[in-house]
């Protein structure tokens, strides 16, 4: 288990940003991340989780406690059943469902950050959510100090949203099971319609798994989302919001919004969601309320490939993203009465 003090943070996160840690603990085994984790507890530190870092800001202060990179390797798969490592690099593993033949995850290619973040999550995209085929999460729980298994019913996965992101100080997520399907080479069947119409196929049908993961990670490299140290675009957390979900009312008035600003024939983007409500696109609304593709004059914009990542082109501190961030949502409100949600964490900071 490797150790540092006054360690650097803002190396371990996609948008190379934030100040250092007291002390930084990178550990590649369960037993490690059950030490380390526990040791926090019994002394009262801070402790901060870090798996590909794809999902955090950090403050410019950096984190004043122990900062635990969980870097932990296992790919197990026996038959149509995975067993991922929390510290696996989850786009890795996505390639070598798809080598294997099997489906479910294939659509999920290109996102970054590891295999333990998933669940925590509910990580989706292009059709497809982990919380389809994750079967069980093994996890170290803090309250009892037991390896406790979790099955996915009691996982309480929502859009975006899990048990361990509404309790993110009980579970220390350790390995993610997963059942997959063997459909003689074949994908899962298309759930969204953009990659549908890439494929020149209808939504519902399947294509060879290959070409069904090759066109996800073009679609996410047009857009920016696909990691590329090159690539300003890509210094980012992919999605900085949430698509906001609304009541029949909220939707109502919404729209009203939309007509009085945008004029009687513009309607805005509008998808079922659970319990009878409407989810609409944050990308959509960002742009509409006057935020462009690359809008900003700072060292921190929004890309030029897609409304809805914030980035830092390279010489940006936390708190120029955050003031961007929080531009954003201040004109998003005014224009539409919505107030968008971050969906990476925060870490000493907030919007």
């Amino acid at each position: 288990m490797q150790e540092l003090h006054d360690a650097p943070l803002a190396p371990l996160t996609t948008f190379r940003l934030g100040g250092p840690a007291t002390r930084l603990i990178t550990a590649t085994t369960d037993d490690e991340v059950i030490a380390a984790v526990r040791e926090a507890d019994e002394t009262g530190t801070p402790l901060l989780l870090i798996g590909g870092g794809s999902n955090l800001v950090i403050g410019d202060k950096g984190f004043e406690g122990t900062a635990l990179v969980i870097a932990t390797k296992g790919f197990f798969l026996d038959g149509t059943t995975l067993e991922l490592a929390a510290g696996e690099i989850w786009t890795d593993a996505v390639a070598r469902t798809v080598e294997a033949g099997l489906a479910g995850i294939e659509c999920l290619a290109g996102i970054p950050g590891s295999a333990g973040a998933t669940p925590i999550q509910n990580v989706g995209a292009y059709g497809q959510e982990v919380s389809s085929t994750i079967t069980e999460v093994v996890a170290y729980d803090r309250r009892t100090g037991d390896t406790v298994t979790l099955a996915s019913e009691d996982c309480a996965f929502s859009y975006r949203h899990s048990r361990f992101k509404s309790d993110p100080e009980r579970y220390v997520v350790l390995r993610v099971r997963f059942c997959l399907e063997d459909a003689d080479g074949f994908s899962a069947p298309l759930r969204y319609a953009e990659t549908a119409r890439a494929l020149g196929v209808e939504a519902g049908d399947r294509v060879p798994l290959a070409q069904a993961r090759e066109t996800v990670l073009k679609l996410r490299a047009g857009k920016g989302m696909v990691l590329d140290p090159e690539d300003h675009d890509t210094w980012s957390a992919g999605s900085f919001f949430t698509n906001p979900i609304l009541t029949d009312t909220d939707f109502a008035t919404f729209r009203a919004r939309v007509r009085e600003r945008l004029g009687d024939g513009v309607e805005p983007p509008a998808y079922p969601a659970a319990d009878g409500h409407t989810k609409t696109s944050a990308a959509w609304l960002i742009d509409k309320a006057g935020f462009t593709k690359g809008y900003g004059a700072g060292p921190a914009r929004i890309s030029t490939k897609h409304t809805l990542a914030l980035t830092n082109r390279g010489s940006a501190t936390t708190e120029d993203l955050l003031a961007l961030a929080r531009e954003v949502v201040t004109g998003v409100r005014e224009a539409f009465g919505i107030t968008l949600v971050n969906e990476p964490v925060t870490v000493g900071v907030s919007l």
